[in-house]
Order: structure tokens, then C-alpha cells, then sequence
């Protein structure tokens, strides 16, 4: 149990989970500590999810927001506060990738409209088709569970390998494919059934 009188020194050499433990008791300079710890990491995650700078920097501001605004949710028997933080940080990049993406497919819908027509591109019934098979895509897509979508959102629509999603989820690789493979495969069957229909 921390003291009311404590070196900063002392402060300094908790773990993270006894300073949690203190965050979750109102204690603002060891949550404080806890974001010195994590940010670089958690900017990593963000920045390699979202792409640039700025948008990475807000998707950290914005999880440990609501870290403090939620702190009493860790529960150190399920997962390590690294562990923890990681998940949220993902979380609302992935959030945040999926707001810009709409964002500019609106944007560019409306700026392209002239330049489609006058640079030939397909006909119009093959603009259809193509734009069906992509609604149906992302809809299989959207029903698949969260850890499913997540890998194969971050493989091909932001091009991470493996590995490279294997470290930012913190989970062995053999998981991640295993992830990706079933997913996949739902995905493939769902199509199939409405090619069928």
C-alpha cells in the first residue's frame, strides 16, 4: 500500500499494475507515469495502423482519455497493463482508419464524378458490378468476429505481414494466420452462397 508521502524515486520503480492500482484510486501522477511508460509504444501501434503522424498522435491522446475515463475496467488477472493498453490503443486506430477511409471515399466519390466521365473509364453497368462485389465484400467482412476482421483489415488493407501483426496484437504468429485463414474461409463461403443465389 502506497504511503500519502512517497519519493518520486519510489513512484518511479513501481510495476505497472501497483501503479494502476493507484490510478484506479484517483492517483493522477501514477497514471501519469503509466502514459510515460507506454506513449512511445502506443504511438508506434497507432502510427503503423493510421499511417500519419497527426492521426497517430490523436488515436494516443484518445485511448489514454478514455483509459482514465474507464481505469476502473483493468483487471490485472486478464491481461498485463501493456497488454491492455496495446488492445485500446489498436482498437481505436483500427476506429480511426475506418473514419478517414469513409471520409475520403466521400470525398473522392463526389471530386471523381466529372473525371470519370470524361477519362473513360468503365461503363457504367461494370462500375455497378464492381461496386456490388466490393458492398458484398465489406459486408461479409463486417459479420466476421472482431479478431477475424482485425487481421485481415490489417493485412490487405494496410499491407502488414504477419509478423508485423503478430507484434502489434501481441499474439504469436501461428494465431494470426490461423486467424486469417479462418476468416478467409467464411468469407469465401458467404460469397459463394449469394454467387449461388
Amino acid at each position: 500500500m502506497a504511503s500519502a508521502k512517497r519519493s518520486d524515486s519510489g513512484l518511479h520503480e513501481m510495476a505497472d499494475e501497483d501503479l494502476m492500482a493507484l490510478a484506479q484510486r484517483d492517483d493522477l501522477e501514477a497514471f501519469e507515469l503509466l502514459y510515460e511508460r507506454h506513449k512511445r509504444v502506443a504511438y508506434s501501434l497507432a502510427r503503423r495502423i493510421v499511417g500519419s503522424g497527426g492521426n497517430a498522435d490523436d488515436v494516443v491522446q484518445e485511448t489514454f482519455i478514455s483509459v482514465w475515463r474507464s481505469i476502473e475496467r483493468y483487471d490485472p488477472k486478464r491481461a498485463s497493463v501493456r497488454t491492455w493498453l496495446m488492445r485500446i490503443v489498436h482498437r481505436r486506430a483500427i476506429d480511426n482508419l475506418r473514419s478517414q477511409t469513409v471520409h475520403s471515399k466521400r470525398r473522392a466519390d463526389g471530386e471523381d464524378l466529372l473525371d470519370d466521365v470524361v477519362s473513360g473509364e468503365p461503363a457504367p453497368d461494370t462500375q455497378a458490378l464492381q461496386q456490388e462485389l466490393s458492398d458484398n465484400v465489406r459486408e461479409v467482412l463486417v459479420d466476421l468476429p472482431g479478431e477475424q476482421r482485425t487481421v485481415i483489415e490489417l493485412a490487405y488493407f494496410n499491407g502488414f505481414t504477419h509478423s508485423e501483426i503478430a507484434e502489434m496484437l501481441n499474439e504469436p504468429i501461428g494465431t494470426v494466420k490461423g486467424r486469417m485463414r479462418l476468416g478467409l474461409e467464411k468469407m469465401r463461403g458467404v460469397l459463394e452462397l449469394q454467387e449461388a443465389s
